[in-house]
């Protein structure tokens, strides 16, 4: 079976870079937009934002019915340009945010993992992306 399947998704946030990266990175925002579909949400989110820092997400279906923890450590931290982390399993992430006058690119590229299909994991973390750039284009500060 293949583990090595690098999966990319991305997004063009019409925003700065300063705001794309706040909303990114603080435990206030990522509870507002970490979820795939309206019937998930994120309860619970901590961010060390550092290389060797950790971080956690808690991501439960609202009815109760099912949760996971995402969570891992940071492997580079490049203000306003790049996040890159192992998560527990081992699986590397990498994001880098290209902001250009007043939108930002986001590109994610992550491993896949081996229990469900490459083009479903590709779906979900493009659905959490996407949900990320509408909370980003529609919440000011």
């Amino acid at each position: 079976m293949e583990t090595s399947n690098k999966v990319t998704v991305e997004t063009t946030v019409q925003a700065p870079v300063e705001k794309v990266w706040e909303y990114w990175t603080e435990p206030t925002h990522i509870k507002k937009w970490n979820s795939a579909s309206d019937d998930w949400h994120t309860p619970i989110a901590e961010n060390d934002l550092r290389a060797g820092g950790k971080f956690l997400s808690r991501m439960e279906a609202k009815d109760g019915s099912f949760g996971f923890d995402f969570g891992g450590t940071y492997d580079e931290v490049k203000l306003h340009e790049v996040i890159a982390y192992t998560l527990g399993d081992g699986r590397k992430v990498n994001i880098t945010f290209k902001g250009q006058d007043n939108k930002t690119e986001v590109i994610e590229t992550f491993d896949a993992e081996t229990t469900n299909p490459v083009e479903f994991q590709q779906q979900g973390w493009q659905a959490i992306l996407d949900n990320f750039k509408k909370y980003a284009e529609q919440t000011t500060i």
